[in-house]
């Protein structure tokens, strides 16, 4: 992570502004680019929204390799669905794990959210954001992997970091997976750790592509 990058995730986490007051997105030219960097973050109309997302996703498959557990990105499984819709989104699964629950491939979804998104509006309870957002995907997509003999894991994660307990989970057992395959001191907190930082770096960049070359 470079200088600059570091630079912008502690000015998120202390909420430090970053951006000028009152300036609007250059891109989707519809809301303000707030001080604190959350429209950084979330505006799907500025390139590479799904940055992060793609990132966290990445680093997830690297360490499932590391682990020696099979696994595969952007698997067309071709069931998913919404229930809203009432028909199959034809989505592929963000990972797939191979046999993961009695015999049966997993399909991992991932979702990022900020803990800090209507706290004005509606105050701010930790853990809140990231809880909601699991439950989102487990009412969104448990039933047609279930209905198709595969298990469904959310992997809900804020920006600070949390992550919601069906995501705990999973890694949980990832991480004892690699203590089995590597006894070395190294491996302790290898998952959590590497999960964690890929999501930092993933917010650092999107922060950095919209600040203003004069805080550069």
């Amino acid at each position: 992570m470079s200088a600059v990058e570091y630079r912008s995730i502690l000015k998120y986490r202390l909420m430090i502004p970053m951006f000028p007051n009152d300036e609007t997105c250059p891109v989707c030219r519809k809301a303000c680019l707030d001080k604190y960097g959350e429209h950084a973050l979330h505006c799907r109309e500025l390139p590479g929204f799904k940055y992060r997302h793609d990132f966290v996703r990445d680093a997830l498959m690297d360490i499932l390799r590391r682990a020696g557990i099979s696994a595969k990105k952007e698997a067309p499984v071709n069931f998913l669905t919404d229930p809203s819709e009432g028909r199959s989104t034809l989505r592929p699964a963000d990972v797939l794990v191979f046999g993961w629950e009695g015999g049966k491939h997993a399909c991992v979804d991932l979702t990022g959210v900020s803990p800090l998104a209507g706290f004005q509006e509606n105050g701010f309870v930790a853990g809140q954001a990231v809880l909601k957002a699991e439950s989102k995907k487990v009412e969104k997509h448990a039933k047609a992997c279930e209905d198709n003999q595969h298990a469904f894991v959310p992997l809900a994660f804020d920006t600070f970091g949390s992550l919601a307990p069906e995501a705990v989970r999973f890694l949980s057992r990832v991480q004892r997976v690699v203590h089995s395959n590597f006894s070395t001191p190294q491996g302790r907190g290898f998952v959590f750790s590497r999960l964690g930082f890929s999501i930092q770096k993933g917010m650092a960049a999107q922060f950095v592509a919209r600040l203003p070359a004069i805080l550069m």
